[in-house]
């Protein structure tokens, strides 16, 4: 009597596990489950689509994307296929993170008379915003170190622990150009496109009603042989005329509407706050700036070039954005008056996280990538 032979079906089955192709089979059969998953949360997404409004239709979604972001994996790709919601209420900047630039800069004006002295190599000890507290909670605050002194200029740098990477601190002066119009011209995404000629893109992809934040896609030249690279961040700007301050604070994020393309370098790390005190007021010429800012640029070359080309490329940029603020004044460019709009004066929740009309498709998301030059 012969023994029973396995159906071939099975028999090849067996055959390709014992070839080392087991692993490649599951890999197959995960493809499969989650192609079908896609496709259903699609079709669901139709269905409420004629079904709901839009304000109603990402108010359902957000609260489905609180319910599933502490699960493992938290559902990104449905939450991706599904009209590209963004969770506001966890990456809106808050008013607390505006308030802690503005107290560095009380700290920094307190001591001011110490930095204007030539002698000064260090930058005193200033309040640590949560990302510092997040890198420092494992070792000691690394001291700042200067790295350019000028009457109206002064950069510091500082090493983030943990990583090959700086940070970088800039206080200065402008007499020529007035506050608002300094504020405005950094603001303003239409002007920047033509003094900025690193500038690829830079458009606005989503408003928040709540506290006024905007979601951007920028994409920026690199000095070659770098690939250029691309930043998705969330700003938030507060003009406080009151106590004479205005603050920007920036920081990356990520998008479901902008995914990584593999024509750009996606900078992850990413944060920048500027605070500026007029000397008298808002429209009168005469401010004191502090800068702060640090990102990951991702790329192969060592620490000491990375630093110079942040080092050198800081001060010329700011540079560059004094001297289209004083084209602006001088030929009466019209720029955007961001500290008399009123953001949060919006009608209807539906406009605080309706996308722009700017947003345009991305593309398919590239294979990830390592190291770039």
């Amino acid at each position: 009597m012969f023994p029973r032979r396995p159906p071939v079906g099975l028999a090849a089955w067996l055959a390709g596990a014992r070839g080392g192709g087991l692993l490649a089979l599951l890999a197959n059969q995960c493809r499969f489950v989650t192609g079908l998953r896609v496709r259903r949360a699609q079709q669901i997404a139709q269905l409420y689509g004629r079904l709901y409004s839009e304000s109603s239709r990402r108010i359902l979604l957000g609260r489905l994307w609180h319910r599933l972001r502490g699960r493992p994996g938290h559902a990104s790709a449905l939450m991706a296929a599904l009209a590209g919601v963004f969770a506001w209420d966890e990456e809106r900047i808050q008013e607390e993170e505006l308030q802690r630039s503005i107290d560095e800069m009380k700290r920094l004006e307190e001591m001011s008379s110490t930095f204007r002295s030539s002698g000064v190599d260090h930058h005193p000890p200033e309040p640590k915003s949560q990302t510092e507290r997040d890198e420092d909670s494992g070792g000691k605050e690394q001291p700042w170190e200067m790295v350019m002194d000028k009457k109206h200029f002064k950069l510091w740098r500082r090493p983030i622990t943990g990583t090959p990477l700086y940070q970088y601190r800039v206080f200065g002066t402008y007499t020529d150009v007035t506050p608002r119009q300094f504020f405005n011209v950094q603001l303003d995404t239409e002007y920047r496109k033509k003094w900025d000629a690193l500038v690829i893109k830079l458009e606005v992809i989503e408003r928040d009603v709540v506290s006024g934040s905007e979601v951007l896609h920028w994409v920026t030249h690199f000095p070659y042989p770098m690939y250029s690279r691309d930043y998705v961040y969330v700003r938030r700007y507060s003009v406080d005329e009151e106590n004479n301050v205005m603050v920007l604070v920036s920081r990356a994020v990520e998008h479901p509407s902008v995914p990584e393309s593999p024509e750009f370098v996606r900078v992850r790390s990413y944060e920048s706050q500027m605070v500026i005190r007029p000397h008298k007021s808002f429209d009168e010429n005469g401010f004191d700036y502090l800068l702060t800012y640090s990102d990951n640029p991702q790329t192969v070359f060592p620490r000491y070039c990375v630093s110079w080309m942040v080092s050198s490329g800081m001060p010329d940029f700011l540079e560059k954005l004094h001297m289209a603020t004083l084209k602006a004044k001088n030929m009466e460019i019209k720029v955007k008056d961001y500290i008399s709009s009123k953001p949060l004066e919006v009608g209807s929740e539906a406009k605080a996280t309706a996308p722009s009309s700017e947003r345009k498709s991305e593309g398919s998301c590239g294979p990830a990538r390592i190291e770039y030059a």
